[in-house]
């Protein structure tokens, strides 16, 4: 097992590539299940969950390959094909779905196709109960029969899925791809209304478009999807990843210097960015990227409070936490999306932050100075929020348990070398 080792107090200069994004590159994935035909995706990231998602369709009878590359640099950037001509079982098993939350989008597109469906009740990172109601609700709207037990969800609609109306009862963005996944082969007219509105929805949804789904109202709350009888192959490039950029941008703020995040793009995170550019960071949209920069300026305190896009996202709150606390004032944090989301507090306590919780909310008053100290990761988020510590801090921090990290980012470590960060992966012996 493997720890990040970090030494803190040097500034990032240069320039971080921005690769696909995780959290549209798995429900792009399960698309594939939707045709016989090969679905073929570029801008693919190099995570542990993109290698989970890829053996769960594996085992669905997916012939999966990788073609290459796309990118100017190194291996980033893969292109993936994925081809679902025979779906060989319909059954999703505990071993792998335990692994990873998203592993419940073959729910959809399973039951659509196959009339059937099998899919363990999801793992994932710890940070809140994150239930699948809505997402069984939902299939139930548009027909299918569902069962739960012994762990597992069964769905059934030996007769095809149909349109139905469907208003989620509350945001999610899981439940958006799933039942826009399904409602693709339904037949019938579906209309998603209070759908989620990510960028990630809207890139699955082009791809779903291109493959011959008929979709309108893309980008807003309420989709309209008229059925269709058969889906083809299409290629399609995966969106840069907007938390990877917020990450990489306040991590620029925190340990100061000038950064272009190349390819990100700024109208994808612009809520966080507004916030940000509070802190006294410079944030600026260039031709081909992001620009970043805190050169000589004190951290002003600014309080956030997450929301469903496009307020605040909530997998970028650990890492402005971990800004706050070298703040010149106090700030609070408040998280409305997961109910368990501040394990890295503890952790950041280790460093010397000051941190109080109230419910859902953190207040952080700003310390001059951290100091470096063994850290243990939570959650993916977390596990980014503590290596960002970690850059300002004095002295040496060591982060475990990064699998973690790895579940969504890719070389993160090398990216903040090639910046001038102190930072390397050593093995971890105890």
């Amino acid at each position: 097992m493997d720890k990040i080792r970090i030494r803190g107090g040097k500034p990032l200069n240069g320039t971080i590539r921005i690769g696909g994004a995780k959290n549209a590159a798995l429900p792009l994935m399960a698309a594939c299940l939707l045709s016989d035909e090969p679905l073929v995706l570029s801008n693919v990231p190099h995570l542990a969950d993109i290698t989970t998602m890829a053996n769960l369709l594996g085992q669905h009878g997916t012939q999966v390959s990788l073609e290459g590359h796309d990118a100017k640099e190194g291996h980033t950037g893969r292109v993936m094909s994925l081809t679902a001509r025979d779906i060989t079982s319909t059954t999703a098993p505990y071993d792998l779905v335990r692994r990873m939350r998203a592993s419940v989008l073959v729910l959809g597109p399973l039951v659509a196709r196959e009339g059937v469906a099998t899919v363990s009740l999801p793992g994932g990172c710890a940070i809140g109960t994150r239930p699948v109601d809505i997402h069984l609700s939902g299939l139930e709207a548009l027909g299918a029969e569902i069962e739960v037990e012994s762990g597992y969800i069964r769905a059934s609609a030996p007769q095809g899925l149909r349109g139905a109306r469907y208003a989620f009862p509350k945001v999610s963005v899981g439940a958006t791809e799933n039942l826009l996944l399904a409602a693709c082969l339904a037949d019938g007219q579906t209309i998603l209304e209070n759908a989620a509105r990510e960028p990630e929805i809207t890139d699955l949804a082009e791809c779903l478009i291109a493959m011959g789904a008929k979709i309108t109202g893309v980008g807003s709350d309420t989709l309209v999807i008229e059925g269709v009888s058969k889906m083809h192959g299409a290629q399609h490039e995966i969106m840069p990843d907007r938390i990877e950029a917020g990450t990489f941008a306040m991590a620029v703020a925190i340990a100061g210097g000038e950064v272009l995040l190349e390819g990100a793009r700024l109208s994808h995170i612009d809520a966080a960015m507004d916030q940000l550019r509070r802190t006294g960071t410079v944030v600026e949209g260039r031709e081909g990227g992001i620009f970043v920069s805190r050169t000589g300026s004190e951290i002003l305190a600014v309080d956030v409070e997450t929301d469903p896009y496009p307020g605040f996202p909530t997998d970028l709150q650990a890492q402005f936490l971990a800004l706050m606390t070298v703040a010149n004032g106090a700030s609070v944090v408040t998280e409305t999306i997961f109910e368990n989301r501040f394990m890295h507090v503890p952790e950041l306590h280790r460093m010397g932050a000051n941190i109080t919780l109230q419910g859902r909310s953190a207040l952080v008053r700003g310390v001059e100075r951290l100091e470096g100290a063994p850290v243990m990761a939570s959650d993916l988020r977390a596990s980014a929020s503590l290596v960002m510590a970690g850059l300002v801090a004095e002295g040496e921090t060591e982060v475990r348990r990064i699998y973690h990290l790895d579940r969504g980012y890719e070389r993160l470590e090398e990216k903040l070398q090639l910046v001038g960060a102190d930072v390397e992966r050593v093995e971890d012996t105890e």
